[in-house]
């Protein structure tokens, strides 16, 4: 057994980051300012031009997007149940109400054809959740976008560097919501980013984000500010600090070499598990999956241990683990809300019955895979009817 706890997740944090972050304390602007603009940049030359508005969080990017699409009460907006709250909240933050729609059977992505079934003439946008970094069916979807001329917003907190028929998510001319909260494949500790097809609409977030100010009066203390602003909307607090955008620099500099790692992690895991009583995690021909989570579904029907007694026999082992998600509409806030109840979404409760997110992050050492592999197995293995 090893001899110290392996973290479900930990950032892949060195000595450039803490330079980058160093350098940022020292010129003494630490809010939303130059690095953040340069952050910006940066992710724009990497999603090929798209226009980036960094944000406080994923969560803020999607509520503004809602919000400068005039989405409101007496509207509809459609996602899945499997997801976290977030996806749910920000459509109900904007005074619209969700509608759920099931997912597929394999990535617990949205079920487009069913989308297409639930679109009524209160609908007015699409929020589909690109699940594990899995994309959903962009063709699928951009079909519906412009057969029924709706709005999509991606919620791809899990899909950076995600690609989909060789194109990165975020790059398929819809408002697409990043996170880099702490366990994600890009980190800013806290942070976001909404990528938006239309400058005027990019225009309009940025004013929410920073309190309905007039662009560009976040520079109102530097040499080349000025103390006059105009507020031009009931705005919010969502802006992305310059010691977070430092720290995405380096991270995204590295990007590409951290989700290297990822694959290769989740080969080990694809090549070990085989042989198990277990559904591996789909990856779609055609599609690059960002690994952001491994979500291995337990057989249970084969096994003589429950999901739970699995996951606490890897933490008995030092290894630590979790589940995504609880579905929507198990929730007792929802259901007293909109009556959702258990049994609504049959496919979505199959897929979380049996689903726990194994360890997988680029600072995971060769010892620390085969740590995982070895209890991973051990433990189904003791455990099989």
């Amino acid at each position: 057994m090893r001899a110290q706890f392996l973290p479900y997740n930990l950032p892949d944090l060195g000595e450039d980051e803490e330079a980058a972050v160093l350098e940022t304390l020292r010129s003494h602007w630490i809010s939303r300012g130059p690095q953040t603009d340069l952050f910006e940049q940066d992710l724009s030359a990497y999603l090929q031009g798209a226009t980036v508005v960094a944000l406080s969080s994923c969560t803020a990017g999607m509520h503004l997007a809602l919000l400068a699409l005039g989405i409101g009460p007496g509207d509809e907006v459609i996602t899945t149940p499997y997801t976290f709250a977030a996806s749910v909240n920000v459509i109900i933050h904007a005074g619209a109400t969700p509608v759920l729609v099931d997912v597929e059977e394999d990535t617990a992505n949205i079920n487009m054809a069913q989308v297409e079934d639930a679109l009524t003439e209160r609908t007015k946008a699409i929020l589909p959740v690109h699940y594990s970094g899995h994309p959903v069916d962009l063709s699928a979807l951009n079909r519906l976008r412009d057969t029924y001329h709706l709005p999509i917003i991606e919620d791809a907190a899990h899909a950076l560097a995600s690609t989909y028929d060789g194109k990165k998510v975020g790059t398929f001319g819809n408002l697409t919501s990043f996170s880099f909260y702490a366990t994600k494949n890009l980190t800013t500790g806290e942070g976001g980013a909404l990528v938006v097809p239309d400058e005027d609409l990019a225009q309009k977030i940025r004013v929410l984000s920073l309190h309905g100010m007039s662009h560009h009066a976040w520079n109102r203390y530097g040499e080349s500010g000025s103390w006059v602003y105009s507020v031009e909307a009931a705005g919010f607090k969502y802006n992305m600090t310059d010691i977070q955008a430092s720290l995405g620099r380096v991270q995204l500099a590295k990007l590409t070499r951290m989700q290297a790692k990822r694959r290769w992690i989740a080969e080990q895991f694809h090549q070990a598990f085989r042989d198990l009583p277990v559904i591996l995690p789909a990856q779609r021909t055609g599609v690059e999956h960002a690994w952001h989570l491994y979500p291995l579904r337990l057989q249970l029907s084969a096994l003589r241990i429950s999901r739970a007694e699995f996951v606490e026999a890897l933490k008995a082992r030092n290894i630590g683990a979790s589940v995504h998600f609880i579905p929507i509409h198990w929730h007792p806030y929802y259901q007293e809300r909109f009556h959702w109840q258990p049994g609504q979404f049959p496919v979505a409760e199959r897929y979380f019955n049996g689903e726990v997110s194994l360890p997988l992050y680029p600072s995971m050492s060769e010892q620390d895979v085969d740590d995982v592999i070895a209890a991973v197995r051990e433990i189904l293995l003791s455990h099989l009817k």
